[in-house]
């Protein structure tokens, strides 16, 4: 320490003096008067001189600065040597060889205490249906149920209404997806505008007629183009009742991929403005089109203060086994609720769609012939062959006893006496004839039944409120209330299947560059929008509110329902054709949306924590120069590993390298010390970098061998293989929605062995293999804090020059998790699974939006992911993971495109292992991991 004293004053001493002399120099010729008269005569002779001595000057210079680098070199090489001390703030290096970081000794890590999550160690919420123990008990035999082909035959009494008449609520809707075969704009300007505009008058023609409407991001966009007449009668509807705005949504959320955040986000997105323009908060939720159904989509409109729900696809065995025992409508309660907290009245339609067809009854090709946009004439018609009639004196006895038979069979599979049939389609009503053809002949159907009192029925139009009220009434109970007798549920409705054995498990993964852009931009936006909040109320406390941009939130909320839109069930999904994806990322990447998440600092850079907590982790950037150090605010030097940056397997950039640095950043509440700036100051020696081209032979594991902590001695096997899906060769194949396999996955191979690269330094130590098809790194941190508890786990996966074949990455250890796994749902619960041989490959695969697990009575270890991903666990102590997918054709679910789109994409993990305490409950000891 004291030689790194003097030869640092004696640098300085030496670079003062140089200084100094050239500033007496400049002074003495600017300011002597002789010089300055005679300026114009100077001799050039005396020019010359004093250019030759301004040149040797800058020489000296030049050499005092290298001078400084060597002096700056030397003390970098005690350092290295081990001459500061290791309770200095630089790496050093061990007598064994290893790097070891120094840090303060705080803790690295959030210990659990049992309070914490005292919820989990009690009793299980107590429900009357779970849905694992559902699936173990059906046979999903798929058995022929006639003219409910996936049901049963449904009988009745006729007497069975004499004493309390049937209520019939017709819900008419128009189901409008903000994107799918055309574009957002594309839809509005074609359909959904002429909807909206022939709403206004024909809802006012007669106040008996009703309406939902779901999407709001549509609704925006025409009330925002609308004159203030066209405004003003849409109002009076919403306020009288005619017109209910369900759920609230900016779209109708995907249930399966997307994030907690981002689901919150949209739905917020929708009520604001829904408040700020109308003065209406929903009060029902409708979900006909989602992939499948979460129990955080019940939780988060509960806390928005909807007390009903509505979903419709669910497994069709599901279906018929919860219609078979009058279940249909239940309380959905959460797996942790012990009481009845959570519980939200949901009703599940019990049939194959929510088109007309399958929504009055049992027997679609009667239902189809009350479909009357489908008359004669039309571009549209039944499929069974028997055309609707309009209504006329002369048929509507005969049409109004036809139909009031399919409400009656309808109406069996339900607890109450109240049977709500909804109306519509995809993009229906878009033309004013067929708001005359539905609601004309309707309302003589229902003018003729309610006059015959013998008929024991109330056909009437309503909103889907008007229908959970009246069930509530009936009931006698208080709106959200569970009804007596009523059923309740815990669980979810994945892996969703609607015929056969055709399971929609593939947009799990479908498009995962854009399921991975999309929650990188939700972080972005996040975090940006805490920084407006707390730089607004800065300014408002110095005084500065006027002089603050505030207009800049504008530039937020584009960029908010730009990524609430992509929320759809067509679009974080990837089923949306090519254009519409297109249209989709262009928003993403607009310029609101990059001028409001994207930050430049010339030789700064400023990070910034938006969580709740304390962060230590790795930062890592790219630079132009190989020479960098890193400052505090406070001027400390901090731990940095430089590594180089390849633009091939086997070259470097000689212009861009990589650096990685350890930093600790404070919760963002409320606390200055969220937002840190540090400095890049030039002059930074490698501190090590070591590249080994080698090979392993081509075999199917990457990760080989095994994982241990190094608290403990026992290791556990881990192996990574690599496999292929082909689609099967039927005519059914496998699209952007259906996962059809030929049968179990075939290890990938290539002839050449890959290219592998091992890197070491002070931060971590990485091992890379390039294959043909993709790029596996695996990085280990020696930091503490979370970076130091898991491995990193990155496959940049390219599969472009492939026809019809999944990447899936498979983990193989020695855990015995026996037949049960875990994955989380939306990021926000986890939901215990379990895989059941009587069921199909395919339908033994699950979303997992953040994380999947296994576990045994020693050990968890959980995969934790950047992006929404299809996971499955198909022996025990595996977990498994689609990468991506390219199919050449569609799999004849309306989209008319394969996925053939496909981007060099990053999939992010990271791989965690817990040891268990004897009591079954993860230890919180601090762990560091160690892959041999």
């Amino acid at each position: 320490m004291k030689l790194k004293k003097q030869v640092t004053v004696c640098g300085g001493a030496i670079f003062c003096v140089a200084v100094f002399s050239l500033y007496l120099m400049l002074d003495r010729v600017q300011h002597d008067p002789a010089r300055r008269q005679s300026a114009g005569n100077f001799p050039r002779s005396q020019i010359s001189v004093l250019q030759n001595r301004i040149e040797q000057l800058e020489q000296l210079l030049e050499e005092n600065h290298q001078i400084i680098s060597h002096i700056k070199d030397s003390v970098l090489e005690l350092t290295d040597t081990g001459a500061i001390s290791p309770s200095g703030h630089l790496p050093f290096r061990s007598a064994n060889g290893s790097w070891v970081l120094p840090f303060d000794g705080r803790p690295t890590f959030l210990s659990v205490k049992p309070l914490d999550c005292q919820f989990a160690l009690g009793r299980r919420s107590q429900t009357d249906l779970q849905m694992l123990d559902v699936y173990s008990l059906l046979n999903f035999d798929n058995v022929d149920g006639g003219v409910w082909k996936q049901g049963f035959e449904i009988t009745y009494e006729p007497n069975e209404w004499d004493d309390e008449p049937l209520q019939v609520f017709v819900v008419p809707h128009s189901h409008n997806d903000p994107g799918w075969i055309k574009t957002f704009d594309k839809y509005y300007n074609d359909q959904t505008q002429h909807i909206f505009n022939n709403m206004v008058v024909k809802l006012a023609e007669d106040p008996r007629r009703k309406f939902i409407w779901s999407e709001i991001s549509f609704f925006a966009k025409w009330w925002e183009s609308a004159d203030e007449h066209k405004q003003a009668a849409m109002r009076k509807l919403i306020l009288s009742g005619q017109l209910e705005m369900v759920t609230g949504g900016w779209v109708m959320t995907d249930e399966a991929n997307a994030h907690y955040f981002a689901m919150i986000d949209q739905l917020i997105e929708g009520h604001q403005w829904l408040e700020k323009n109308l003065g209406v908060i929903p009060r029902s939720g409708w979900a006909v089109d989602p992939f499948g159904h979460s129990a955080t989509m019940p939780y988060l409109l509960k806390r928005a203060n909807i007390s009903s729900m509505l979903i419709q696809r669910v497994h069709y065995s599901i279906k018929k086994h919860f219609a078979a025992t009058r279940s249909l409508e239940f309380m959905w309660r959460q797996a942790w609720d012990i009481e009845s907290g959570t519980d939200m009245f949901c009703h599940m339609m019990p049939f194959y769609s929510y088109d007309v067809p399958h929504t009055c009854g049992p027997d679609p090709k009667i239902c189809c012939q009350f479909d009357f946009k489908r008359l004669p004439g039309s571009r549209v018609n039944c499929p069974w062959k028997v055309p609707p009639r309009a209504i006329t004196d002369a048929n509507v006895a005969e049409r109004a006893g036809v139909l009031l038979d399919q409400y009656r069979k309808k109406s069996k599979l339900f607890r109450s006496k109240v049977l709500l049939v909804p109306l519509g389609d995809d993009f229906r009503y878009d033309k004013a004839l067929e708001w005359d053809q539905q609601y004309f002949n309707y309302q003589k159907l229902f003018d003729y039944m309610n006059s015959r009192p013998e008929m024991h029925v109330k056909a009437q139009f309503a909103t889907l409120t008007d229908y959970f009220s009246a069930v509530y009434k009936a009931k006698g109970v208080a709106p959200g209330t569970r009804p007596p007798d009523y059923p309740v549920l815990s669980g979810d409705f994945f892996a969703y299947a609607d015929r056969e054995d055709h399971y929609w498990s593939g947009y799990y993964t479908s498009r995962p560059f854009y399921k991975n852009l999309d929650r990188v931009l939700e972080s972005h936006l996040r975090g940006a929008e805490i920084l407006y909040s707390l730089a607004v109320a800065h300014a408002r406390r110095a005084g500065l509110e006027g002089r603050y941009p505030v207009s800049d939130y504008s530039l937020l909320t584009d960029a908010r329902r730009n990524i609430g839109l992509f929320q759809h069930h067509d679009a974080i999904t990837g089923t949306a054709k090519e254009n519409v994806v297109i249209d989709y990322g262009n928003r993403f990447l607009n310029k609101s949306c990059a001028d409001t998440i994207f930050f430049l600092f010339f030789r700064y850079l400023v990070l910034f924590n938006p969580v709740e907590q304390e962060r230590l982790c790795v930062v890592t950037m790219l630079v132009n120069s190989a020479r960098v150090r890193v400052l505090t605010e406070d001027g400390q030097t901090l731990p940095v590993q430089l590594s180089a940056q390849w633009v091939s397997a086997v070259e470097m950039s000689g212009e861009v390298y990589q650096v990685c640095l350890f930093v600790s950043i404070c919760s963002s509440i409320l606390n200055k010390g969220s937002l840190k700036t540090f400095t890049l100051v030039s002059s930074f020696r490698l501190l090590s970098w070591h590249a080994s081209p080698d090979s392993f032979s081509p075999s199917l594991s990457f990760l080989h061998q095994s994982i241990r902590r190094k608290d403990d001695p026992q290791e556990v096997r881990v192996q990574i293989q690599f496999l292929t899906y082909g689609t099967r060769p039927s005519k059914d194949k496998s699209g952007a929605y259906l996962f059809l396999p030929d049968g179990n996955a075939k290890p990938y191979s290539q002839r050449e062995a890959p290219i592998v690269r091992v890197v070491e330094g002070p931060l971590f130590a990485e091992v890379v293999a390039h294959y043909q098809h993709f790029q596996q790194t695996v990085r280990i941190h020696n930091v503490p804090g979370i970076d130091g508890l898991s491995l990193d786990i990155t496959t940049m996966v390219d599969i472009r020059d492939q026809n019809n074949k999944e990447l899936a990455m498979r983990l193989v250890t020695d855990i015995q998790s026996g037949d049960t796994f875990y994955t989380d749902l939306n990021g926000f619960q986890i939901q215990p699974r379990r895989y059941f041989q009587k069921l199909p490959l395919q339908a033994n695969f699950y979303p997992m939006p953040t994380m999947a697990y296994i576990q045994d009575s020693q050990y968890r270890l959980t995969l934790h992911t950047a992006q929404a991903l299809g996971v499955s666990s198909l022996a025990s102590g595996q977990l498994e993971v689609i990468l991506d997918r390219r199919l050449m054709q569609d799999d004849n679910r309306g989209l008319g495109q394969g996925l053939k789109d496909n981007k060099r994409t990053a999939n992010r993990f990271r791989l965690l292992l817990e040891r268990r305490s004897n009591s079954g409950k993860v230890s919180s000891d601090s762990m560091r991991i160690q892959m041999n």
